[in-house]
């Protein structure tokens, strides 16, 4: 009998009795060593903000602000999220192109360091709240630029695009200052993609981002308080891809970062960062509850599947390629089939791996979706099929915690309202 996959010791099969399956589990040491190890590589005056759109569970937020991470959020409940993990306001920045005046008006309740402002009527909006409460609001715009992301698995500027405005428009307008007296302009941010595993793209990013930093400053009268290099840096999950190469993203950036910072010796430099910082600490188990051969093809059926884990089918991506999956409770036995790997919906999209290389596999073996940290559940249809969400289980100094409750049926049904239609 072959050993099982473990996270600080602890066996999975043991994990999931405990905890059920399916679900997600974190190795906290993992998401502990990896922002350290960014932060000791990358220049000191680059500040990490991890985005909670990765990952919103309070404790992994918990976690990596207790390394230092500080937090981009994107709704009222990320926001709230950041702020129960211990995040204080002048550590979080609020982005998103569609805010709500409830989600603008928390945000200087609260007062966060700035709010990314991605529109002219939202610069509006926000003067409009901010004079409502009596306050000034810290604002960095959002800039599309003209130049596009090398290397990007998804592209966020460069195009027209819902996000931020555009930098002819910034550059060739009147300066904004003037024309809102209670928003203090402050900032500019600068979202180029994501998934990027070439260090060399980070690097002419983030020269080109600072540069256009200034410009747009200078265009419009305010100090460069902080600027937002965005971030992007991916993970590799699939076949014939490599990891970003940290050693040589530092060697490249740090220098464009210093020189920046020698000149601009007062201005914060954020890089946001999301999935590099919690994609590698993440498995995804779900358990085999029927195995079967269709047309020649291998099907192992398990308790979990797209509902939980959409990011494994491709959400994002022209091509649909494999997430690393492998049989856990008998984690070194060598593959020598081709399993396809699916969930309990009633759908044949409800495929989360295809024609993967697996052992021999049976009932009630345990299958591990890795590199699963991040956009797991939240990015998902939980309630498709009203399976709800799973389980998560994080180890922690070599101790599990159960860190969400899985829903229950009664769960799904609580918020609802029974319509009793009259007899005909």
């Amino acid at each position: 009998m072959t050993g099982g996959f473990r996270v600080q010791g602890l066996d999975v099969s043991d994990l999931a009795a405990e905890f059920g399956t399916p679900l997600y589990l974190y190795d906290g040491r993992m998401l502990a060593g990896r922002i350290t190890e960014l932060r000791e590589a990358l220049h000191p005056r680059l500040e990490v903000f991890y985005s909670l759109k990765a990952n919103p569970n309070v404790s992994v937020c918990a976690l990596l602000h207790a390394h230092g991470a500080r937090a981009e959020v994107s709704s009222m409940a990320e926001l709230l999220t950041a702020r129960e993990a211990g995040v204080s306001p002048g550590d979080i920045i609020f982005l998103g192109p569609g805010k709500s005046r409830a989600e603008l008006a928390e945000c200087l309740r609260q007062g966060i360091y700035a709010i990314i402002c991605e529109s002219l009527h939202e610069l509006e909006l926000i003067d409009e709240l901010a004079g409502e409460l009596g306050v000034v609001a810290p604002v960095a715009l959002r800039v599309n630029p003209s130049f596009a992301v090398k290397g990007s698995g998804l592209t966020m500027g460069g195009k027209p695009r819902q996000f931020g405005i555009d930098d002819d428009q910034l550059l060739a307008g009147d300066p904004l200052g003037a024309r809102y007296p209670r928003v203090r302009l402050m900032g500019v941010h600068v979202y180029m993609g994501t998934r990027i595993l070439a260090a060399e793209a980070v690097i002419e990013n983030t020269s080109r981002i600072l540069e256009l930093a200034e410009r747009i400053s200078a265009r419009h009268g305010f100090d460069l308080e902080m600027v937002d290099i965005g971030g992007g840096l991916g993970v590799a999950y699939f076949e014939g891809e490599q990891d970003l190469d940290l050693r040589r993203l530092a060697d490249g950036m740090n220098p464009v970062l210093d020189a920046f910072a020698r000149t601009h010796p007062h201005t914060r430099m954020i890089m946001e960062l999301g999935r590099y910082l919690v994609a590698d600490s993440g498995t995804y188990v779900t358990r085999v509850r029927y195995t079967k051969t269709s047309h020649g093809e291998n099907f192992a059926v398990t308790d979990g599947g797209t509902n939980h884990h959409m990011a494994a089918v491709g959400i994002g991506s022209f091509v649909k390629r494999n997430f690393p999956i492998r049989l856990l409770n008998r984690y070194a036995e060598p593959a020598t089939e081709r399993w396809n790997v699916t969930g309990p919906l009633c759908t044949p999209n409800d495929t989360v791996g295809k024609n993967v290389d697996l052992p021999p596999v049976r009932v009630g073996d345990l299958l591990g979706v890795l590199r699963s940290g991040a956009y797991g559940p939240s990015a998902s249809p939980v309630l498709f099929l009203s399976h709800g969400h799973p389980a998560e289980v994080l180890v922690h100094e070599g101790r599990a915690h159960l860190v969400r409750e899985a829903d229950s049926a009664r769960d799904l049904l609580h918020k609802q309202r029974l319509f009793e239609p009259a007899a005909p």
